[in-house]
């Protein structure tokens, strides 16, 4: 949604305000977003470079960079990503959309603190802006700063009456605080609201796991699978887990090679696979 909404914003902008010598440029910048669309990353990538190039001093390379670096991100390249995102930042500083993609960067390139200065940075400026508030909740609790996670999920609630986001990450902040019971309350309460929601299952799927409730934990990692086209590491390794426990110690084996195959930690994926022999 936010390469759409870019390319959106960029083309009616430049249908109005934009002559005839920048019809290429406009041209580069559809064929992108076509090719975004496709999954056809690597020319959605050349094509925002191509445009970039024609026109270099464009008052709209800004979203195009911010673009450029998703799309860079979405295929792996986290560093080429970092770049994107900081030449966008450097014509638009303190642009939400900017600093919160920046932000998701770093967290999955594990560079904690970085993307928590950018939280900050973008709170600063909007400071009841639900999405960060969200984001650095659940980066403190990776941290262990429980205290800070719940003051910024209690600020959501405050603000968003109905929020899902404030509630889903009290339920995690419970689950990590080992108050399962707590959590499980409220991932019942989001669940009968949103059944379908993919997250909300894998995240109940490891409270049940932690609970030692496998069937209960399977059945939603399973549904999860079923839903999502392109299962993460992440996700297989959890029903790896799940059926280890279960005695499943064959198709455990299995999931633990492929989350290996995804870039899951090396050797926590060999120490899994020697657990199930």
């Amino acid at each position: 949604m936010k390469i759409i909404f870019a390319f959106i914003l960029i083309i009616s902008a430049l249908c109005s305000t934009i002559g005839v010598k920048a019809q290429t440029y406009e041209d580069m910048l559809k064929r992108s977003y076509e090719y975004a669309d496709s999954g056809a990353l690597p020319a959605a990538e050349e094509s925002l470079k191509a445009a970039m190039r024609l026109e270099p001093a464009n008052k709209f390379n800004f979203a195009l960079l911010t673009n450029l670096g998703t799309i860079q991100r979405r295929q792996g390249k986290f560093e080429d990503a970092e770049v994107s995102y900081s030449a966008a930042l450097s014509q638009r500083p303190e642009d939400a959309l900017i600093l919160l993609n920046r932000a998701e960067l770093y967290t999955e390139m594990n560079e904690i603190f970085k993307a928590l200065a950018d939280y900050n940075k973008l709170l600063e400026k909007y400071p009841l802006h639900e999405q960060a508030l969200y984001d650095r909740g659940l980066l403190y609790i990776n941290t262990g700063d429980h205290e800070l996670a719940q003051a910024d999920f209690n600020l959501i609630i405050e603000k968003y009456k109905d929020t899902f986001l404030g509630r889903f990450g009290y339920a995690i902040l419970e689950m990590a605080r080992g108050n399962y019971d707590e959590s499980e309350v409220i991932f019942n309460y989001l669940a009968d609201k949103v059944p379908d929601n993919a997250r909300l299952l894998e995240e109940r799927a490891e409270l049940y796991y932690l609970m030692k409730r496998n069937r209960l934990a399977l059945t939603d990692i399973n549904k999860v699978f079923a839903a999502v086209k392109e299962p993460t590491a992440e996700m297989y390794m959890l029903r790896g887990r799940i059926k280890l426990a279960q005695y499943e110690k064959e198709s455990a084996a299995v999931d633990f090679k492929t989350a290996g195959e995804l870039g899951y930690d090396k050797e926590t994926v060999e120490r899994c696979i020697k657990e199930s022999f």
